[in-house]
């Protein structure tokens, strides 16, 4: 119940200010003992007599007794009625410290009602007020309205901390009534609060709520006992406890239901028995509420007319605030645009500088991989063939695989590059599925041997036999997925299967998946894995080797083709991945597998004495490659430079050049389209080892016939330059 404040009436006779202030302080004493139908007489004669004196501040102070006993029986309504009518009265008064009071119960009634908004209006004013002034004991009802607000939004943390500062002035005063509130409330915000927020919750709400209970037995707080009722059903309810929830939920419901009604049927009985006339307590509040109805009238035409007036100032205020922040918002609006302009532009330079710089880097230091990388497998190759010895041979065959692992790594970071940087296309080409998935399984049996794995195909024979799409990419996945299913798999099993799933309009649809029982993925490292450079983990990366590279290049391949990777995996149990992929069915047409076996059966005669000049200034690298030649029986010429081969090409008949693009002087790009000059249908092929598909479209434009990327595989070389001499003899015909 709020406190009011004592008063003085200076201006009436003694005696009829002793009267009203002694029916009010028997209406309030009537109020604090619960005794409604006592307090409301003793009120409603105090506020008829100081009615009469023409004391506003007396008045104001009964209605707000007045509001409490409504605010009491949750008559709200009513209750915010007498506190507007009150504050009315103050408004010319210059009583802030009963205005503050007013406020505060007004947010109580508000709190109540649902009105949230209003209700932390009005206790945000009263609560200015009160530290203004220093009244810390007022202040703590202010403490325990925002504690009930803040436990109805749900903030029960910012409840319990109003709850305890409140409680202890309350402690203090010995105020017995708020103190038994301020608990009852505390256990319902510990009881309600997320229990990681405050620790041992229950157990400070069970302590709040015993408090409470005490305080409303020993002093005949009804209401508080009600609602204890209601937090035991709670705390049951948390305890698992759910009938004797049920139990303290139906006392509460049933008590709950015949406490008002009981208040109202009290003051009618009491008060015919003390006044032996009903009529007269009628009489009573009939008046009170036509002089309220009578006091509302004033103030509602008294507001209207200052409402308008108030209204037509703050729109027309508002329209001026309006346009004056407009114009200040458009022009910072614009200053920030053009800033924020200038730093996107110069991020895009720097991202645009950093995307060059990154690329440069790489064909720089894979040209540097690649030169020695020439030297080594061109040497091993050249050692193999000259029949060494069987523990020689060993030692090389495991160079030759190292130098093959180091290309495949430096092949892998390439592509991902040229993935990354959108510069990769799909090429449609006929090709044999079936024995394209055999080409691959067998390049990879050396792996399943030593892996002392079993792997195996089934293939579904509804798939035709020629199909149209782009075999390299399509081989390049297989082999990086069934390449990591080897690798992370011994003593096991690697299945390929292909299936065919639909077929429309010249188009088959087939699904693809490789399934292992290996060790397996973590679900955590599932999203994870098709990232550049991942692995499973660290220790699985040190015992089976990898970069990482391959799943993230499967990704990226599969997501060009229109297509998705799916993994499904179980640590310990092994991982199936899947795909599925559109492809055209093609009528006619050699497969581009049929073409290649015509050309490795090919004895390549035709290249024997022909005449080829060499241009490179490695001297390693030309031995490497003159001694490849010459073992074809190919008459092999060779010069240091670019100057050198321009005067070489000038005095003799050479059948091909094969060109180096960086040299010292000028450059093989250089050289070329300086010996087109003069020797336009001459055959030259670049032999580099630069990354030539960033390149391609400039080394045909200034003349080249070919390209051959350094290190290469003897088989691919010696087929490029005879179909480059197949090619130039078809055209000289």
């Amino acid at each position: 119940m709020i406190a009011l404040p004592a008063h003085s009436w200076s201006q009436e006779t003694a005696q009829s200010a002793e009267e009203y202030s002694r029916l009010h302080e028997q209406g309030v004493l009537a109020l604090e003992q619960n005794n409604y139908p006592e307090a409301l007489i003793s009120l409603s004669l105090a506020i008829q007599e100081a009615a009469a004196a023409e004391n506003k501040v007396a008045q104001a102070s009964i209605q707000l007794s007045l509001a409490q006993l409504h605010y009491n029986i949750h008559n709200f309504d009513q209750a915010a009625l007498q506190v507007h009518s009150a504050i009315e009265l103050l408004r010319d008064q210059n009583n802030t410290a009963l205005i503050a009071q007013a406020q505060t119960l007004l947010g109580y009634i508000y709190v109540e009602n649902g009105k949230w908004e209003e209700a932390e209006i009005f206790l945000h004013l009263a609560d200015q007020y009160f530290l203004n002034s220093g009244a810390i004991e007022s202040r703590a009802q202010v403490l325990l309205g925002y504690g009930a607000l803040s436990i109805k939004q749900k903030q029960f943390s910012e409840a319990i901390n109003y709850l305890e500062a409140a409680k202890n002035t309350f402690n203090n005063q010995q105020d017995l009534s708020k103190l038994a509130k301020t608990e009852l409330l505390l256990a319902e915000a510990s009881i309600k609060i997320d229990p990681e927020l405050l620790p041992n919750s229950l157990n400070k709400a069970k302590d709040a709520l015993a408090k409470a209970l005490n305080l409303a037995s020993e002093n005949g707080f009804v209401s508080i006992g009600i609602e204890g009722l209601r937090l035991e059903s709670y705390l049951s309810l948390r305890a698992n406890k759910f009938n004797e929830a049920e139990e303290f939920l139906t006392r509460y419901e049933q008590k709950s239901d015949s406490l008002h009604q009981h208040y109202l049927n009290t003051i009618i009985a009491q008060s015919g028995a003390d006044n032996g006339d009903l009529a007269s307590l009628n009489q009573i509040i009939n008046q009170q509420k036509s002089d309220l109805d009578r006091q509302q009238r004033s103030i509602s035409f008294s507001k209207i007319t200052t409402g308008l007036s108030i209204a037509l100032i703050i729109i027309l205020s508002l329209l001026t605030l309006s346009l004056y922040k407009n114009n200040n918002l458009r022009a910072k609006a614009n200053i920030l645009l053009q800033d924020k302009n200038s730093e996107l532009q110069l991020a895009k330079e720097k991202a645009e500088k950093a995307s060059m710089v990154k690329a440069e880097f790489l064909s720089t230091i894979t040209h540097e991989l690649r030169t020695p990388m020439y030297a080594v497998t061109g040497l091993t190759h050249l050692l193999l063939e000259e029949n060494p010895k069987p523990e020689q041979k060993e030692h090389l065959r495991s160079l030759q695989f190292s130098g093959e692992y180091l290309l495949n790594l430096i092949n892998n970071i390439l592509d991902l590059n040229k993935l990354e940087a959108n510069k990769v296309e799909i090429e449609k080409t006929t090709f044999n599925l079936k024995k394209r998935l055999n080409d691959v399984l067998i390049a990879l049996n050396k792996t399943a041997v030593d892996r002392k794995n079993n792997l195996r195909l089934e293939y579904d024979d509804e798939i035709p036999e020629k199909l149209e799409g782009d075999s390299v990419k399509l081989s390049q996945i297989l082999i990086n997925l069934i390449g990591n299913s080897l690798k992370f798999t011994q003593n096991g099993d690697v299945i390929v299967r292909v299936s065919k799933l639909g077929e429309k309009n010249n188009k088959i649809t087939l699904h693809f998946e490789i399934e292992d029982n290996g060790v397996g993925i973590s679900k955590k490292k599932q999203k994870s894995i098709f990232e550049s450079f991942s692995q499973a983990s660290l220790q699985i990366n040190r015992k089976f080797g990898g970069t990482g590279l391959g799943l993230s290049i499967v990704k990226s391949l599969l997501e060009l083709m229109g297509s998705r990777i799916q993994l499904e995996s179980q640590l310990g149990k092994g991982s199936k991945f899947w795909f599925d992929l559109a492809l055209e069915i093609s009528a006619q047409g050699a497969t581009e597998e049929q073409g290649a076996k015509q050309l490795a059966e090919n004895e390549y005669s035709v290249l024997e004495n022909r005449h080829i000049l060499v241009v490179e200034d490695n001297k390693i690298n030309q031995m490497i490659t003159r001694k490849i030649l010459e073992k074809r029986n190919i008459i092999c010429q060779v010069a240091d430079n670019g100057m050198d081969a321009i005067k070489l090409v000038e005095s003799n008949d050479f059948d091909v050049v094969l060109m180096d693009i960086h040299m010292p002087g000028i450059s093989g790009i250089e050289a070329t389209q300086e010996i087109r000059k003069f020797k336009p249908d001459l055959p030259i092929i670049a032999l580099t080892a630069v990354t030539i598909e960033e390149n391609l479209d400039e080394f045909y434009r200034v003349g080249f016939s070919e390209i051959i990327p350094k290190p290469f595989k003897t088989e691919e070389f010696f087929e490029k330059i005879h179909r480059t001499l197949t090619q130039d003899t078809s055209a000289s015909k």
